[in-house]
C-alpha cells in the first residue's frame, strides 16, 4: 500500500483514492483538490453542448452507510433515480416508510409517478410524451354527435337520505390533481351515472348502481375513489401484518379492490385508473388468469394501491400470500350479475368474507352492472349495508342511438347474407363485430370471410391471452376491422368506433343480445345493429319485440305473425319480465317512498327517491361539452 495515492497529498480536499493508471492524468492533479478535471473529464462545463453531464455530481453524506450517489446502472440521482437521503428506513410495501405513521415514498421515482410523505401529496413532474400515450392528441374524439339526448335519460334513486346530483366534476369537488387528469382527458360534463354515482360515493355511501351499457359507469366509481385517495392518503400496514426484524413484507396491501368477470374488462378498467393516476402516488396494478403471474407479480412488488382483478386469480394470490386484503377501503364488483351467473359467487364470498378483509360496515362496496336481476339483487344485498340503488336509464333495455334491423335467414343462406352486408359497407364506416354462439364457429367464419379477401380476426375463449390481446389491439386500430367473437367480447369492452354489430347466431337469452348490440352506440354515438333470426331463435321472440318498441324500432310484420302463431291472441309484447323489473329496487317498496323519475317527469314525494334536478339547467353549453364514456 505504499505506492497508494491519496487526493489529500494534492490538496485539502477529502480522502479521495486515485486509481495508478489516473494519477499522471487532469484528474489526479486537479488544482481544486477535488479530484475532477476542468475540461478533459466526463463531467466538465459542457460549454459547447457535448455528452458531459455539465457539473460534478454531488456526494451523499450517506456513503458510509452503505447507499450510493449512483442507481443500479451508474447514472447519477435525478427526478426519477433520487437519492435514498430524501427517505428514511425502508419499510411499508411498494417503498420507503418512516416509522408506522403511514408516509410512503417510492425506493425509486419512476417517470410520471408522485408519492405521499409527511401527509402530503407529492405531484410527478409532467411528462408530454407519457401524456399523449394516456391521453391521446387534442383532435381525439370523446363524445358522440347525440350527447344531447343523454341529458334527458330517466333516473331513479332509492335509499335513505339520498345525495343530490351534480352538474359538473368541481360540484362537490374531486381532487385538483384528479380535475386536472380529467381536463387533460378533455371531459368537461359527467355522464349520467357520474352525475348521480360520484356524490353518493364521495359521501360514503354503499351503491348498488344499474346503467345503460356505454355509459360511464367506469368513471363513475373510479373518480370518487381516486379524488378519496389522492386526499387522504395511504393507510398504514395494519399492526398485526407489520413484519418483525425490518423486513419489508411480500404482500401487497391493496386499499381498493375491483372484482371484474373477464381478462379484457380488467385490462380496460386498470387502463383507465393507470391515466387518472397519472403523476400520483396510486399505483394501480391488474391480475387475471391466462397470464404470465410471475410478470404480474413483479408489477405488484413495485406497489400496489389499487387492485384490478378476476376472482379466480386474486385467490391463487391470495393463497400465495402475496396479496392482503386488510387494508381494504374500497369493494368494487363491476358486472356483478356476469360474475355470479358464470359461477363466480363462491371464489366472491371467499374473497368478501373469508380472507380477512373488513367487514361490511368497515368498507365502501359498490355494485356496477348493466343488469341487476331479482335474484342478483337478494344475492348482493349480502355485501352492502344502507345503499342507494341507483337506476340510469332503462337498465335492460337498448339504447335508441342504435338502429336494430331484424332479418330473416336460415341457416344455410347465413355467409351468403354476411357477405352481402359486408361488400355493402364502405371502407370508412368503422369496425364491425360479429357475434357467433360457438368457438368452432368464430375460426370457422373468420377463416372463411379471409379467403374471401376481407381484413378479419377472431377472440374466443379457447385462445390464449397473448392471442386475445393481438386481436383486440388489431381491431381497435383498424389494421383488422372486422371481429368475429363468441361471448366472451360481448360484456364490458369499451372498443370505440364500432359502427356495426352483426348478430349472425342469435343468443338463446334476450340480456346477452342487448349487451352484444351495445357494442355500439356508445358515448351518444349512432350505431347499427343486425340481427339474423329464424324459427330457431322463437324461444326470445316475444322479448326481442319488447325490446324493439322500447327502443322505437319497427317491429317486421313477419315477427310479428311468429308472435301470433305461437301465442294465439297476443298482441304484440307483454311487458318484458326481465326488462323494466331489473331496474326496480327489490327492497321493500314502501321503505323509500316510492320512485320517482327523472327528466322533468317525476311523480313521487318521500325523500328516497330524486329526480333528475339539472335536467333544465346548467346545460346552456351542451355542444361544447365533452363527457367520459368509459
Amino acid at each position: 500500500m505504499s505506492d497508494m495515492s491519496l487526493s489529500q497529498q494534492q490538496g485539502n480536499g477529502p480522502k479521495r483514492y486515485i486509481p495508478p493508471h489516473m494519477r499522471s492524468s487532469n484528474f489526479g492533479s486537479s488544482s481544486t483538490g477535488s479530484g475532477w478535471g476542468q475540461e478533459t473529464s466526463g463531467w466538465g462545463s459542457n460549454d459547447n453542448g457535448g455528452g458531459g453531464w455539465g457539473e460534478e455530481p454531488k456526494r451523499n453524506s450517506r456513503w458510509n452507510e452503505g447507499h450510493s450517489d449512483f442507481g443500479g446502472f451508474g447514472r447519477p440521482n435525478n427526478q426519477w433515480n433520487p437519492s435514498p437521503t430524501q427517505f428514511d428506513e425502508r419499510g411499508s410495501y411498494g417503498g420507503y416508510r418512516r416509522g408506522g405513521s403511514g408516509d410512503y415514498a417510492p425506493r425509486k421515482r419512476e417517470d410520471g409517478k408522485g408519492y405521499w410523505k409527511d401527509g402530503v401529496h407529492h405531484i410527478a413532474s409532467r411528462n408530454p410524451r407519457k401524456e399523449h400515450s394516456l391521453f391521446g392528441s387534442p383532435t381525439d374524439s370523446h363524445t358522440g354527435i347525440n350527447f344531447d339526448k343523454y341529458d334527458n335519460i330517466p333516473v331513479e334513486a332509492t335509499g335513505h337520505d339520498v345525495p343530490n346530483a351534480i352538474t359538473e366534476f368541481t360540484h362537490p369537488p374531486l381532487d385538483e390533481h384528479l380535475l386536472s387528469n380529467i381536463e387533460l382527458a378533455r371531459y368537461t360534463t359527467p355522464t349520467p351515472v357520474q352525475k348521480y354515482s360520484i356524490p353518493i360515493v364521495l359521501q360514503h355511501r354503499d351503491l348498488m348502481a344499474c346503467a345503460q351499457t356505454g355509459s360511464g359507469k367506469t368513471g363513475g366509481f373510479l373518480f370518487p375513489i381516486l379524488s378519496a385517495m389522492f386526499t387522504n392518503g395511504p393507510n398504514p400496514v395494519p399492526q398485526d401484518d407489520r413484519p418483525s426484524h425490518g423486513y419489508r413484507p411480500r404482500r401487497a396491501y391493496p386499499e381498493a379492490l375491483i372484482l371484474a368477470p373477464t381478462r379484457e374488462l380488467t385490462s380496460q378498467i386498470y387502463d383507465e385508473a393507470h391515466k387518472f393516476a397519472y403523476r400520483s402516488y396510486v399505483r394501480p396494478c391488474v391480475v387475471y388468469g391466462g397470464a404470465d403471474i410471475g410478470f404480474q407479480l413483479r408489477q405488484i412488488d413495485r406497489g400496489c394501491n389499487l387492485l384490478v382483478a378476476t376472482p379466480g386469480r386474486l385467490v391463487d394470490l391470495i393463497e400465495r400470500s402475496r396479496i392482503s386484503l386488510a387494508n381494504i377501503k374500497y369493494l368494487v364488483l363491476d358486472e356483478a350479475d356476469r360474475m355470479l351467473d358464470m359461477g363466480f359467487e363462491p371464489q366472491i364470498r371467499r374473497i368478501v368474507e373469508q380472507e380477512g378483509m373488513p367487514g361490511v360496515m368497515d368498507r365502501q362496496t359498490l355494485m356496477f352492472s348493466a343488469t341487476f336481476p331479482k335474484d342478483i339483487q337478494m344475492l348482493a344485498r349480502d355485501f352492502l349495508k344502507e345503499y342507494v340503488f341507483l337506476s340510469v336509464g332503462r337498465v335492460g333495455a337498448t339504447s335508441e342511438n342504435i338502429t336494430q334491423k331484424i332479418e330473416y335467414v336460415e341457416d344455410s343462406d347465413k355467409r351468403s347474407a354476411l357477405l352481402d352486408i359486408l361488400y355493402a359497407q364502405s371502407a370508412e364506416q368503422g369496425l364491425t363485430l360479429i357475434f357467433v354462439e360457438t368457438k368452432r364457429m368464430a375460426d370457422t367464419l373468420s377463416d372463411f370471410l379471409a379467403v374471401q379477401g376481407f381484413p378479419v380476426t377472431s377472440i374466443h375463449g379457447d385462445r390464449t391471452q397473448s392471442q386475445r390481446e393481438s386481436a383486440l389491439e388489431a381491431f381497435r386500430t383498424g389494421n383488422l376491422p372486422i371481429m368475429v367473437a363468441t361471448a366472451v367480447a360481448a360484456r364490458g369492452l369499451d372498443i370505440p368506433n364500432v359502427t356495426h354489430v352483426i348478430s349472425y347466431d342469435l343468443p338463446t337469452d334476450i340480456d346477452d343480445y342487448v349487451h352484444r348490440i351495445g357494442r355500439t352506440g356508445r358515448a351518444g354515438n349512432t350505431g347499427l345493429a343486425t340481427a339474423f333470426f329464424n324459427r330457431n331463435n322463437k324461444n326470445i321472440v316475444r322479448d326481442l319485440v319488447d325490446l324493439l318498441k322500447e327502443a322505437k324500432q319497427p317491429v317486421p310484420s313477419w315477427i310479428e305473425s311468429i308472435v301470433r302463431e305461437m301465442h294465439p291472441g297476443a298482441s304484440g309484447g307483454r311487458g318484458r319480465g326481465r326488462g323494466r323489473g331489473q331496474s326496480r329496487d327489490y327492497r321493500r317498496y314502501n321503505d323509500y317512498g316510492g320512485y320517482r323519475g327523472s327528466g322533468g317527469n317525476g311523480n313521487g314525494g318521500g325523500t328516497g327517491g330524486y329526480g333528475n334536478q339539472d335536467s333544465s339547467r346548467g346545460h346552456q353549453q351542451r355542444g361544447q361539452s365533452k363527457t367520459s364514456w368509459f
